[in-house]
């Protein structure tokens, strides 16, 4: 094995332990004396691979937003894709609140890291196009005239209070099992876009007429507009 491929296994082996510990911190930091310790490394070796601990935990969360683009990816059926969407956020709800608090405060405060902010914004803008072909798609078999843009802010919504709920060990003792709620939210989401009238096209139209919108197109062209990159210092 060459030294650039070692290099490269060994920063991944510090992102996996580094999430991991940030996970089991449950506070959204910890030190780099730690993780050199959990590792049994010099700390001198972590700075060979990121400049500092705000790096590399934004660094975890472009890895994070990696594996999401992965998941988007696997061609099977639209219904498979927006449940798979769903079950992502709620099977790691601590993850998915924690990340999304690392960034919030590492976009209003971190300095010198907008290569790396810009790397994460591509990543997820090219993941949000392959969502909204999710989506969209999953709302046509349906004959559904939710837009996407509607489609897509329901899972979001539903998904982030999911995992708050998940994620609360005082919830939880009158929610009961994790499974179940995980199974009622998703089959919930799937079953959001029935609820609105089928498209039906006019037996008065004009043969060739293309039949009522659903507001796809429309609200793939705007929901895209919107993945603009946040200002970071």
């Amino acid at each position: 094995m060459s030294r650039q491929q070692q290099f490269k296994n060994r920063e991944e082996v510090i992102l996996a332990v580094a999430e991991q510990l940030l996970l089991e911190s449950g506070e959204g930091d910890i030190t780099l004396d730690s993780l050199a310790e959990q590792l049994d490394l010099a700390k001198g070796t972590l700075y060979k691979h990121f400049t500092s601990k705000d790096e590399l935990f934004l660094r975890i969360i472009i890895r994070h937003e990696q594996q999401l683009l992965a998941l988007s990816e696997v061609g099977d059926c639209p219904a498979a894709g927006v449940a798979r969407l769903t079950l992502f956020q709620l099977i790691n709800p601590q993850k998915a609140i924690l990340l999304n608090q690392i960034e919030e405060r590492l976009a209003n405060s971190a300095v010198g890291l907008n290569k790396l902010f810009s790397q994460l914004y591509e990543i997820r803008r090219e993941r949000m196009k392959r969502l909204i072909n999710t989506t969209a798609e999953y709302l046509q078999s349906l004959h559904s005239t939710m837009s996407t843009r509607d489609y897509l802010s329901t899972i979001w919504a539903m998904g982030q209070g999911g995992a708050g709920l998940l994620n609360s060990s005082f919830y939880q003792r009158y929610l009961g099992r994790r499974d179940t709620l995980r199974f009622a939210l998703v089959q919930h989401i799937l079953d959001i876009p029935k609820q609105y009238p089928a498209v039906v096209q006019s037996v008065d139209a004009p043969t060739g007429a293309n039949p009522p919108s659903n507001a796809t197109d429309t609200a793939n062209s705007q929901t895209e507009s919107n993945l603009t990159p946040r200002n970071v210092k």
